[in-house]
């Protein structure tokens, strides 16, 4: 028989140290020959990414002990930060980023040695940085972007495609760096060469468009003497259409993910059509409403991969995301079975085999191996554990809410649970909304101990992928043009009342919290003069609060000009800058708060949490700020981590009364 215990006390097997330790997924897949490589979190070693490898034994191993941390800063997102090759003999060839200094080191981990360097640092600015690899050893080189800052700005910076030599010429010498591609365009993707070797097709975008508004494919050729490639052309793309991805098919095809109908799409250039001024294009299946691909957040994503004989796989889907194979030819698209849910945008191959990143409602993300041949499907490394009796996971409900004008909003609910432990008769939970960052992103439906970490103890949590969320169209996505900070609290706001109107939330007790873009729309809705009221406390984390501050000169270049879709063109609309910033509506905050913030942030600097906390002082509002030195934008190290856990929870507890003596009580300062 269940013990009857008010919501928010229950007892857990789940506790911060034991979410902390199971955050962040596998990323960057690739294929060294017959080996799945790849990078893996370590919250516990400071929160580094390890190089990991599979070798065609099925035996794993780390490439590289600590402190080598295989993390990009290209964009500050990142991107691939490292590719191999095999060799005959001595093993593989390996060539990755360093976190530390962002220089490119190689390593031949079979031979023993230590990595050395193969380019210079840069004391001006960020520095010099690398990204989106790919090995060439019958040249010599590895040919990636580069991010090169001129000045002392986060906006003095220039990208262009780089051969850097694999003999360690150019560890000292930037001037050895061969320039492949000029810097025509802010941004660029890494080249993918032709399968005849004569040319390089690559992406490029620039201020004030991002990624997902609008891109365009640059074709070039590739001299037989080595030198910067030539005749450089936009063929494909444009301001109002998002190419998100390009690669060559074996037949010399050139294929593509965009969105010219709305929803992201695979589509093929004939090689007979590569030589006009503006390619023709034909789609690779009919039009249908799912997306084939997403938004380009770091270079290097990978949401299809040809194959050996012409078939392509694919991430697709509504919402969510499965990976097919397709015979373009046929017409024919074949799910993978099993039991994921979602696979990220990652892929790999060797031979007929596909490899993938998977997970699901119940299962962390694991290393799926694919035998296209077949269509059988097996996990080969990363495999979930249960690191907890799965009878205490809430299962997570697919919802769609209805908002404002009678919109659509997609979420995931996830109600309290416990197998041993229910709540009073006649007592609601509270529940907290989870806003995603981003915010052109989407919160997938998969396990997550820090969501259990709340519902094992009687708090619900429901996901809002608010209007701006990509995996649901262009259109949806568009909603959130010049309307940030009104649809995103709206849409946030409605899922929380929706909830307490059916009767699954107490309505006094909902909370919001978010970091980053979520930061800021958690901000937002506890200063919102129109949602205010429907939170009784919130979280947030790293945050923009001040959006003046953050068009100027407050963030990196990336995101420099994001705002100009987001809000609208700052010289144009200046008023509507400052009546949406949270900074300067803190005469609406009657909630309380936490403010979590990393010291070492770029993206949204502490600058900022501290003129809030000043304009906020006095005014009577309970709070704490917690800084945290040595995490940046998103928060890596399991210390950290536990802390923010621990303390959100104490806010909870002693705004919706409840009683927690397994976490230290957070001091709420008026």
């Amino acid at each position: 028989m269940a013990t009857v215990s008010p919501y928010g006390s229950w007892p857990s097997p789940i506790d911060a140290a034991l979410a902390a330790s199971h955050d962040g997924r596998p990323e960057y897949l690739g294929t060294v020959g017959d080996e799945v490589w790849w990078t893996a979190p370590r919250p516990a070693e400071g929160g580094r990414r390890a190089l990991v490898r599979r070798r065609a034994d099925g035996t794993e191993e780390s490439v590289l002990p600590a402190p080598w941390n295989v993390r990009s800063r290209v964009i500050e997102y990142g991107g691939l930060p490292w590719a191999g090759v095999p060799r005959p003999a001595g093993g593989p060839l390996v060539v990755f980023v360093h976190f530390a200094d962002q220089r490119l080191y190689v390593v031949e981990p079979d031979g023993g040695g230590q990595p050395r360097p193969l380019t210079p640092l840069s004391s001006l600015g960020g520095g010099l940085r690398f990204a989106d690899l790919r090995v060439l050893p019958e040249r010599g080189e590895a040919w990636c972007v580069m991010e090169e800052f001129t000045g002392e700005s986060p906006t003095d910076v220039r990208r262009c495609i780089v051969a850097v030599p694999l003999d360690g010429s150019a560890a000292e010498d930037r001037s050895a760096l061969r320039e492949l591609s000029g810097d025509a365009h802010r941004f660029v993707t890494g080249p993918q060469l032709s399968p005849d070797g004569r040319r390089a097709a690559w992406i490029a975008w620039d201020h004030p468009r991002m990624p997902w508004d609008g891109t365009e494919v640059i074709l070039a050729d590739v001299p037989e003497d080595g030198g910067p490639f030539t005749g450089a052309a936009s063929v494909l793309g444009g301001p109002d259409e998002s190419v998100s991805q390009v690669a060559w098919a074996e037949d010399g095809s050139l294929l593509y993910a965009s969105d010219p109908g709305g929803w992201w799409e695979l589509r093929r250039v004939a090689a007979a059509d590569l030589g006009d001024a503006r390619a023709r294009s034909h789609a690779l299946l009919p039009a249908r409403e799912e997306e084939f691909a997403g938004p380009l957040w770091r270079v290097g994503m990978q949401w299809f991969l040809p194959l050996p004989g012409g078939r392509i796989a694919t991430v697709h889907g509504t919402g969510t995301n499965t990976l097919g194979i397709l015979d373009p030819d046929a017409g024919t698209l074949t799910d993978v079975e099993g039991p994921w849910t979602e696979w990220a945008s990652t892929l790999a191959a060797h031979g007929g085999t596909v490899v993938g990143l998977a997970a699901s409602a119940r299962t962390s993300y694991e290393i799926v191996e694919v035998d296209t041949a077949s269509g059988a499907a097996r996990v080969v490394a990363a495999a979930h554990e249960d690191a907890v009796d799965p009878a205490y996971l809430s299962a997570g409900q697919e919802r769609v809410f209805t908002g404002p004008d009678g919109r659509e909003i997609h979420a995931h609910v996830h109600p309290p649970h416990h197998p041993g432990v229910t709540g009073p008769e006649g007592e609601l939970p509270p529940y907290v909304i989870w806003v995603h960052g981003g915010p052109t992103s989407r919160t997938p439906l998969v396990e997550d101990l820090e969501i259990a970490y709340f519902t094992s103890r009687g708090i619900g949590v429901a996901e809002v992928n608010y209007g701006g969320s990509t995996g649901y169209g262009r259109a949806y996505r568009n909603r959130l043009r010049e309307q940030w900070g009104i649809v995103d609290v709206e849409d946030c706001a409605a899922v929380a009342l929706a909830l307490a109107a059916e009767g699954s939330a107490d309505r006094t007790k909902l909370a919001v919290r978010g970091g980053s873009a979520g930061g800021w729309t958690t901000a937002a809705s506890l200063t919102s003069p129109t949602a205010r009221d429907v939170w009784a406390c919130g979280a947030i984390s790293y945050p923009i609060l001040d959006l003046a501050g953050w068009a100027e000169d407050e963030t990196h270049d990336f995101e420099s000009q994001y705002l100009e879709s987001l809000i609208g063109p700052l010289a144009e609309v200046p008023d509507r800058y400052r009546e949406r910033s949270p900074i300067h509506l803190v005469d609406n905050v009657k909630a309380p708060f936490i403010l979590l913030q990393g010291l070492d942030d770029v993206i949204c600097p502490p600058a900022q949490c501290d003129r809030f906390l000043a304009a906020i002082a006095g005014r009577g509002v309970p709070h704490a700020y917690l800084s945290f030195e040595g995490e940046g934008h998103g928060f890596r190290r399991k210390d950290t981590l536990v802390r923010c856990l621990e303390a959100e929870l104490s806010l909870y507890a002693q705004t919706f009364g409840f009683e927690r003596t397994d976490v230290p009580r957070l001091e709420l300062a008026p």
